[in-house]
């Protein structure tokens, strides 16, 4: 069976995301596109998550798991531009540990890029999780024991200049992203009540 994202898991309040333009249910369920975004009101960052395609719970390289069956939800529609997650970013102390980690409940990875940080080697490594992306990061030597974290979420927009403008100073400059076509901006998200990295991606291009 395919693993997918079917819930993440996030500490902030609903009112900061409603202030951020999302659309919140009175479950304190967020709808975007297939997924669920469950926020506790309470703590900080992305605290876990629920996948569908697992045998069981528990943690995936520290990370609180939860298998579920759940049928995606019908999405909702969002006052920023939201439709979709395009990619959720994992933060690894060790890579080979992480993927691993991964393998184990069958995911391989889709291809690998090298890059800088701050003057420092990092490693992204890309698997597929139903529609969405889980990006892998950390340092290609680091062997260290914490566990991983989810880190930050890239949503897709259907239109990237009227969501910049939609934030306006709670944004950063729009500019073009690393995929091929595509332009991306970075919120201010601190600024907005909000715990986890955000950043907004225009849609992919077919065919690049």
């Amino acid at each position: 069976m395919t693993v997918a994202i079917e819930e993440l898991q996030v500490a902030d309040s609903s009112d900061s995301w409603r202030s951020a333009g999302f659309t919140v249910d009175d479950d304190a369920v967020c709808r975007i596109g297939s997924l669920r975004v469950r926020l506790l009101g309470q703590g900080s960052g992305i605290v876990g998550w629920s996948l569908r395609g697992v045998p069981a719970d528990g943690h995936i390289d520290g990370i609180p798991t939860s298998a579920t069956e759940i049928p995606a939800p019908e999405p909702a529609a969002h006052p920023n531009g939201v439709t979709e997650i395009d990619h959720v970013v994992l933060l690894s102390p060790n890579l080979s540990r992480t993927v691993s980690s991964l393998s184990d409940i069958g995911l391989q990875p889709r291809r690998e890029r090298d890059a800088e940080l701050g003057g420092q080697p990092m490693r992204q490594i890309f698997f597929r999780l139903g529609p969405v992306i889980l990006e892998v990061v950390g340092s290609p030597s680091a062997t260290a024991g914490g566990p991983s974290s989810l880190w930050g979420i890239t949503y897709v927009v259907t239109d990237i200049d009227a969501t910049a403008a939609f934030f306006g100073d709670h944004a950063l400059r729009v500019k073009d992203a690393v995929q091929p076509g595509r332009r991306i901006t970075t919120l201010k998200h601190r600024d907005l009540g909000m715990s986890v990295r955000t950043a907004m991606i225009s849609p992919p291009i077919l065919g690049a």
